[in-house]
């Protein structure tokens, strides 16, 4: 059963996406992370329920105290600065991002995006957790 307090959605055949999560899950000690795809049955209602025009599967999208109503969901650039400032040291350092201008940070996130399957590959279905992780995915 999953137990974190932050929802990551992510692209459930993307490569990258995958060794993102996996990075995630290893430098998260405190276990503050859940995850799910955003093909799923969780990711597309948490979407829905978020934002009425959802963000394509290119995006990902953090939802801070997903539990709750008062979580304000993050997308691109800016979810994965907030991300990586919560996760261990020296991951937290990258707080100092933050600074960033949100239109830099989504810029250089789209460039990424955009060339994610080409560069880093695609499966042809969600790859399924490590049986060590599975409790930290949703739905």
């Amino acid at each position: 059963m999953a137990l974190g307090t932050h929802l990551i959605l992510f692209d459930g055949v993307c490569a990258l996406c995958h060794w993102t999560v996996r990075f995630v899950l290893d430098h998260d000690r405190r276990q503050l992370f859940d995850f799910a795809p955003l093909e799923s049955t969780i990711g597309r209602t948490m979407i829905e329920r978020l934002d009425p025009r959802p963000p394509g599967l290119d995006t990902v999208v953090v939802v801070p105290d997903y539990r709750t109503s008062s979580g304000t969901p993050l997308s691109k650039g800016r979810a994965a600065v907030w991300v990586a400032s919560r996760l261990d040291p020296p991951w937290n350092w990258l707080a100092v991002l933050e600074i960033v201008p949100t239109i830099v940070l989504d810029w250089l996130y789209d460039i990424v995006a955009r060339h994610r399957y080409r560069t880093f590959g695609r499966y042809e279905a969600c790859p399924v957790p490590r049986p060590e992780h599975r409790s930290r995915f949703v739905g």
